[in-house]
């Protein structure tokens, strides 16, 4: 389907632009590089393949800026939902499409996410073949932030307030960084999409129910294989340029 090989360890995100986006208030400009060059470059430093799926480059762009370590892949974002959470859709028919030839995946964010060591080759990653690796934040579930931003979700999902009460106290997970050998990134993406097309499809708030949905998933379904954190991540929002100890900086 398309022209480059396909690496059997790669880092892929999203970037919708021309869509308000609620998180940064805000509407993306198209065809903008500087968006995704630190991502991008990150990786290429590291020689990980990066795939952006983007709606909005040019033919230009794409062409100036393809390498061996960054690969455009055009597409058309479905305005039933929200870019944050239209990408699990995208990621989920790419894995399926290429379950052959990809071992493992992160999927991150990529205007505020780089790389700052390759999580592949990690001793971590490798000893823990069935562990979703995620970033997270330094408050707990009980975030007001958190409790608004689920609204839609708790109204739609029997059990969500059970939920939320058993994992109060539990870190706040953040789906700005996610990754995992294949089978378990497979098997999280598509519960993610199911979660989205049953509940969240006619979420009218103010929050996209990305993070809500995350959470909920991982927490009730993979906790016991969830890893977050440092080496994983650094301390989100904490502008820790410097640091070099962890997998991911994320802002």
């Amino acid at each position: 389907m398309f022209s480059f090989p396909i690496s059997q360890h790669v880092v892929m995100a999203c970037l919708i632009t021309g869509v308000y986006d609620v998180n940064r208030s805000e509407t993306l400009p198209n065809d903008d590089y500087a968006l995704i060059k630190n991502w991008a470059e990150s990786l290429a430093n590291l020689h990980i393949q990066g795939i952006v799926f983007h709606n909005n480059f040019t033919k230009t762009t794409c062409e100036k800026y393809e390498s061996q370590f960054l690969r455009f892949i055009k597409i058309n974002h479905s305005p039933q939902f929200n870019p944050n959470v239209y990408r699990y859709f995208v990621y989920r028919d790419f894995l399926q499409t290429y379950a052959q030839e990809i071992k493992s995946v992160f999927v991150t964010d990529i205007s505020d996410v780089v790389a700052v060591q390759n999580p592949f080759i990690q001793p971590l990653f490798g000893a823990n073949l069935n562990a979703i690796f995620c970033g997270d934040e330094p408050k707990s579930l009980s975030d007001e932030w958190m409790k608004a931003h689920a609204t839609h979700l708790r109204s739609k999902i029997a059990g969500y307030e059970s939920y939320e009460e058993q994992f109060k106290n539990e870190a706040l997970l953040n789906c700005g960084i996610i990754g995992g050998n294949l089978p378990v990134m497979q098997g999280l993406i598509e519960k993610l999409c199911l979660v989205h097309e049953q509940y969240n499809y006619d979420n009218q708030t103010a929050y996209t129910g990305d993070m809500g949905a995350f959470n909920y998933l991982v927490r009730t379904q993979f906790n016991a294989h969830c890893l977050h954190g440092p080496p994983i991540n650094t301390e989100f929002k904490a502008y820790q340029s410097d640091r070099t100890d962890c997998w991911f900086r994320h802002k």
